[in-house]
C-alpha cells in the first residue's frame, strides 16, 4: 500500500514530533537541556581501541597445565572442605604421635599434602608424555631427541609406579 501524501510531505505534523524527549512541557527541562551546551563544548577525543595480541603457544600451554594441576589435586575440595595439611597417628606400641600424608580408607576425602602430591605425579606423567612426543621430532639432534625420550619414559614410570604406590597406601587392599 502505498503511502499517503500528507505523510511524505510532513502535512500536518509540522512542528510536532513522536521521540519523548521533545514531548515534555517542563520549560526547566528545555533549559537544563540547553543551557550547559551553549557555553560548553565536548572535547575532540583521539581514542584508540585497545589491541590484543594472542598469547604465545607457551604460555596457553602453560595456564592449561597450571589448571589441570589446580583441578586433579583437588584444590576445590581443599577450599570447601578445610581438610587439614597433614594428619597424625598414634603408635600402638611407643605410644607416639606419627604424621600421615595419606588418609587410609577413605577414597573420597584427602589431606591437602596428599592432593598436592597425586596432582603433581599427574603432571609428571603428562609433561613425561609431552616430552616423548618433542622427542618425535626430525628437526632436532639425535642427543636432544635421545634425552627427551630418555626423560620422558622415565617421567612416565616414575609417576605410574608413585601413582600406583599412593592408591594401595590409600586402599590396602587395592589389586592384591
Amino acid at each position: 500500500m502505498a503511502p499517503k501524501a500528507e505523510s511524505l510531505a510532513g502535512g500536518s505534523n509540522i512542528g510536532q514530533s513522536s521521540s519523548p524527549e521533545h514531548s515534555s512541557i517542563d520549560p526547566f527541562f528545555h533549559i537544563l537541556k540547553i543551557l550547559p551546551y551553549s557555553f560548553l563544548r565536548l572535547p575532540r577525543l583521539r581514542l584508540k581501541l585497545p589491541s590484543f595480541s594472542l598469547p604465545s603457544a607457551m604460555t596457553v600451554f602453560s595456564l592449561v597445565l597450571l589448571a589441570y594441576f589446580v583441578v586433579v589435586s583437588g584444590i576445590v575440595y581443599d577450599i570447601i572442605v578445610e581438610p587439614p595439611g597433614i594428619g597424625s597417628t598414634q603408635d600402638r606400641v611407643t605410644g607416639a604421635v606419627r604424621p600421615v600424608v595419606f588418609l587410609p580408607g577413605r577414597v573420597n576425602g584427602q589431606y591437602i599434602v596428599e592432593g598436592l602430591s597425586s596432582g603433581f605425579m599427574f603432571v609428571l606423567g603428562g609433561m613425561g608424555i609431552v616430552l616423548m612426543d618433542l622427542a618425535l621430532d626430525r628437526n632436532r639432534a639425535i642427543s636432544v631427541r635421545t634425552s627427551s625420550a630418555m626423560t620422558g619414559i622415565a617421567s612416565v614410570v616414575i609417576a605410574y609406579v608413585m601413582s600406583m604406590l599412593f592408591i594401595r597406601i590409600k586402599i590396602p587392599a587395592y589389586l592384591r
